[in-house]
């Protein structure tokens, strides 16, 4: 990253959001203006890692909070743990406000 790129953070779970975020991602990625850090959620894990696999798009971090039968609650929930617990960088980045812009 240099001095005067900007941190985007791209986050994604499910299939669609993948397929929306794709060129979004390789066009900051072709950019030296910005540094895209690719966070999955990996909602849909399967469907998720095809479309990524497709655009050769390789995430930063991955939260893997998928576990069947889960709420709505639950995935909020295990987003914000799995955030602290397997991605701290991240955490940190997010909430000490290194992180310019968020897309969901």
């Amino acid at each position: 990253m240099s001095a005067s790129s900007r941190t985007v953070m791209v986050v994604a779970g499910t299939r669609p959001e993948a397929i929306k975020l794709a060129p979004v991602v390789l066009e900051l990625q072709a950019s030296p203006a910005f540094e895209p850090q690719v966070a999955l959620t990996a909602q849909h894990r399967e469907m998720v890692d095809q479309v990524l696999s497709l655009f050769a798009i390789r995430p930063d971090h991955d939260l893997d909070i998928n576990r069947p039968g889960q709420s709505l609650a639950d995935v909020a929930t295990r987003a914000l743990a799995r955030t602290v617990a397997t991605a701290p960088g991240l955490y940190r980045r997010l909430f000490d406000r290194k992180v310019q812009a968020i897309s969901r």
